[in-house]
């Protein structure tokens, strides 16, 4: 922007070029598209509608060879190691503070030490006591190596300083530690354990360019992190890739931080985004539902609460205007009540006040701003002591009363300081206080809410925003009037934010665009356009006004109803006969929306396929799922339908098949497959249909269907899958000589 140009042509000339060299230097990563898409449904410039514009993925040769050598470390087995006696005797024995290991603890330590891998991995989610196994590790590690074998690393100078603190080794922030080794020749040593903590916050080159000076010098170096976590700003994805790489992955499962157990097991959940979860934190009332001002009130005055009654707590927005809103209210409350005295301030650069006695949080490292060996990191908290003249102010660490104090220069006080009594997500990775209360949006991410409602001991709590906090915005045509906190949490568990390595990615591209999910909307979306004059003439003919059938095929309600009647169809209803009846059985002329009427009278009675007994014919659904658009249409859109209903039905196999093959808990509740060739057959079809199910509705719980649906399109389907659900066991039953029920392709009572 900063260039001028003869004319706008010249700039977008320009633009184009650039664009051009930075994809011809590039390697795409999302798949061409799988199925034709009609015309109708095409840009200008050729590209389907049914993929948002610059939804293209791209990566380089650069990081896809840097995640290369990185996977063929964690494979070479050649980095030194401790011998299992030494690991047994240290596993067995307490630490000085009298703490003994659990058996997550001893098993991972174990694998790491005698394991041989050149880079090796250790997951340790929030509270699992990683800083008890990593000091056992590196006692076994000195015993075996020498005092010193040990050495730190974390992507952050504050969490480098943790890892100091907690196990008593030379630690450095990683772009330092590099900035060291290549200015002044800093290196690691031959049998040296180095510990790289925060791993998931590392970036992918980073970690290359380390691990592979460790390698050379005959160092092994331990990743240590959790992928359920914040995750790193540079091109990132290494550690959750070298994880799931393999099958023996150590890792610390059992949760020691919370002091209820139902919360220790809860935190997996939402690690692993189970939406089950959501019931077990509103059974035990730690989830507050509201508009966006009402939440931010009551999440203030229970943080407060806590506050004065002596125990640490943490108040975690989701953006940085919410906590500097949540930070001056903080501040003018301890000053109404002769918490902070009235004095000079200094303004902070979001606008915000700050004085003695203050909370802050230093934003920048600075080597220079020290005291004695300690200095000003990102990330620190402090307490103001003292405001100059000329702007600069005195600050000690929190919670020290005396020593320790540094002067920051006005020009660091005014750009690289925040108050610190509310904070973000990031803020709070890596925290361990008393109590949690955070500020839920519909916009926040798992990684996010998982480290939010993992910090406290003795409660975690969610304050969930329903509305859109601006009043003046205009609404978004994709919120929900009828959000609950259910549907809200719901969607943020759906809502990963983990960034994946460009190996994964090309592997979640292919899910995604080759998706149930995708391809039925696209099925959906098509075929309402290709049935469109059908369902348009249907209404004109069926007995209505001229103005009753133009208002009903202008109204809001015509997709539902046209979507309703293809329902039908497939149930083998003939809409050409059914709904001329419809409109001739009760009055139209007092109907607000004709179109809505009908379509509510449609849904009532083509409830069940038509006919009874063995004349009833099964659904013509895809999948078991998804109405099939039968009728005269377009050429090009009948390719279109029939292109996708091909790739839902090989996807649903493909998917049921992988299920089987691996053993996946939910098919297991299905149970076996009959073994004559008709129970295979019938129990192989509605299996499909809850996999299907499943992957249209990006289920991950181990129960076939997971938790209860919020809508109406969703209940539907449910109610199917739930019925093949039953029909896979009733077969299963019969197989093994049980009493089988009647099989029937509705469940009573129900409208599929």
């Amino acid at each position: 922007m900063g260039l001028r140009f003869a004319s706008t042509e010249d700039r977008h000339a320009i633009l184009g070029m650039i664009t051009d060299a930075a994809e011809n230097a590039s390697l795409r990563l999302t798949p061409p598209e799988l199925a034709v898409s009609p015309v109708v449904f095409r840009r200008d410039d050729g590209t389907s509608v049914f993929r948002p514009k610059h939804s293209t993925v791209f990566s380089s040769e650069d990081l896809l060879a840097a995640e290369d050598r990185l996977l063929e470390r964690a494979r070479t087995l050649t980095s030194p190691t401790a011998d299992m006696a030494t690991v047994e005797k240290i596993t067995s024995s307490p630490d000085r503070q009298g703490r003994r290991l659990g058996p997550d603890q001893a098993d991972a330590l174990a694998r790491v030490a005698v394991s041989g891998r050149v880079l090796d991995v250790l997951v340790g989610p929030a509270g699992a006591g990683k800083t008890t196994a990593l000091s056992a590790l590196r006692r076994a590690w000195e015993t075996q190596h020498g005092t010193g074998s040990v050495v730190g690393l974390a992507p952050s100078a504050v969490a480098a300083q943790v890892l100091a603190e907690d196990l008593g080794i030379a630690t450095e922030n990683t772009a330092k530690w590099w900035d060291n080794h290549t200015r002044h020749g800093e290196s690691f040593q031959a049998g040296q354990l180095v510990i790289i903590d925060e791993a998931s916050l590392a970036g992918t080159l980073t970690l290359d360019r380390i691990t592979a000076h460790a390698a050379e010098t005959g160092a092994k170096v331990l990743l240590v992190g959790d992928y359920g976590q914040l995750q790193s700003v540079d091109a990132g994805g290494a550690f959750s890739m070298l994880v799931n790489d393999r099958d023996d992955t150590p890792e610390l499962v059992d949760v020691h931080r919370f002091t209820h157990p139902w919360e220790k097991t809860a935190s997996l959940a939402l690690r692993h985004g189970q939406t089950e979860v959501i019931d077990t934190y509103l059974e035990h009332d730690r989830i507050s539902e509201g508009e966006a001002e009402a939440m931010a009130d009551a999440a203030y005055t229970a943080w407060r609460s806590d506050r004065y009654a002596g125990k640490s707590s943490v108040l975690v927005a989701e953006t940085r205007e919410q906590v500097a809103m949540l930070n001056a209210r903080a501040r003018a409350d301890l000053i109404l009540d002769g918490t902070l005295k009235p004095g000079p301030e200094i303004t902070l650069n979001d606008g915000t006040q700050a004085g003695v006695g203050d909370t802050v949080i230093t934003r920048r490292n600075d080597r220079r701003l020290r005291t004695g060996r300690d200095w000003v990191r990102n990330g620190d908290t402090w307490t103001i002591t003292d405001i100059r003249h000329d702007g600069s102010i005195t600050v000690r660490k929190h919670g020290r009363r005396f020593g320790g104090a540094i002067v920051l220069p006005a020009s660091y006080a005014a750009e690289h300081l925040d108050l610190g009594y509310a904070v973000t997500a990031q803020r709070a990775q890596g925290l361990t206080i008393d109590t949690s209360h955070v500020l839920v949006e519909p916009t926040t991410t798992r990684e996010n809410f998982y480290v939010a409602m993992t910090r406290g001991r003795l409660a975690n709590r969610a304050y969930v925003v329903l509305d859109q906090p601006d009043e003046h915005a205009e609404p978004h045509p994709g919120a929900d009037p009828d959000a609950t906190a259910r549907t809200v949490l719901y969607g943020v568990l759906q809502h990963s934010g983990a960034e994946l390595s460009a190996h994964e990615t090309i592997t979640a591209e292919q899910e995604t665009w080759g998706s149930i999910a995708q391809l039925a909307a696209e099925y959906e979306t098509i075929a309402a356009a290709a049935q469109h004059d059908r369902w348009a003439t249907l209404i004109r003919t069926s007995g209505l006004t001229t103005e009753q059938a133009e208002e009903a095929i202008a109204s809001e309600a015509f997709g539902p109803l046209t979507a309703e009647l293809r329902r039908a169809d497939a149930n083998h209803h003939n809409p050409e006969a059914l709904l001329p009846r419809l409109v001739a059985a009760k009055g139209l002329e007092d109907a607000d929306d004709v179109a809505a009427v009908l379509h509510h009278r449609v849904a009532r009675v083509t409830a069940r396929p038509a006919g009874s007994g063995r004349t009833r014919k099964p659904p013509r659904l895809i999948a078991g799922l998804i109405p099939a658009a039968d009728g005269p249409m377009d050429q090009q859109m009948r390719q279109a339908l029939e292109e996708r209903h091909d790739l839902i039905e090989t996807r649903t196999t493909t998917i049921l098949d992988t299920a089987l093959q691996a053993g996946e808990p939910w098919v297991k509740q299905l149970g076996n497959p009959p073994s004559d060739e008709r129970g295979q057959r019938q129990w192989h079809r509605v299996a499909r249909t809850v996999a299907a199910y499943r992957d249209r509705y990006q289920i991950t719980s181990t129960h076939p269907l997971g938790a209860e649906p919020e809508t109406i399109a969703q209940k539907i389907d449910h109610a199917r899958a739930r019925t093949a659900l039953h029909q896979a066991r009733r077969l299963n039953m019969a197989s093994q000589g049980q009493e089988q029920k009647p099989i029937s392709w509705n469940t009573p009572g129900r409208a599929l």
